[in-house]
């Protein structure tokens, strides 16, 4: 049931996003710098769950449509920063707004104490498998562990 409910949610998804030249990982990379300014490429493939040589592609179709650029790090030019640029900025709060639009019309379905229920079950179940997966009471905690 989780994997019938997250394909049509995640086809959703793809259906605003496409409207903006955007994937749903692309969306969620915008989001993840909107949130953590100047992050790492390392950092992005490991919250994002794709590896580095994906990350690298995502970034550049990012950089090519003008949202983010890639900046050296004052403190090591080795290590590089990607930020998203005033464009890149203003194109994810329209994205949003359509994304939020969206969700809203989709889990309208549900009254708010149905979405209360089923918010704190998901993050319960996303705590214990986290727990599982990584073996300790802490686990990984992601960029977006507080959503």
């Amino acid at each position: 049931m989780i994997q019938e409910v997250y394909v049509l949610l995640d086809d959703g998804d793809r259906r605003v996003l496409r409207q903006f030249q955007l994937n749903p990982t692309q969306y969620a990379a915008l989001l993840l710098l909107a949130e953590h300014y100047g992050a790492r490429l390392s950092d992005l493939s490991e919250h994002l769950l794709i590896d580095k040589s994906s990350t690298t592609r995502l970034i550049d179709r990012l950089t090519a449509l003008g949202l983010v650029e890639r900046v050296a790090d004052p403190s090591d030019r080795r290590v590089q920063r990607i930020m998203l640029t005033p464009q890149g900025r203003a194109h994810l709060n329209t994205v949003q707004a359509a994304h939020n639009e969206s969700l809203a019309r989709r889990w309208a379905v549900l009254d708010n104490a149905e979405r209360e229920l089923l918010t704190r079950l998901l993050l319960k179940l996303r705590r214990e498998l986290t727990i599982l997966q990584h073996g300790t009471e802490g686990g990984d905690r992601s960029l977006t562990d507080d959503q």
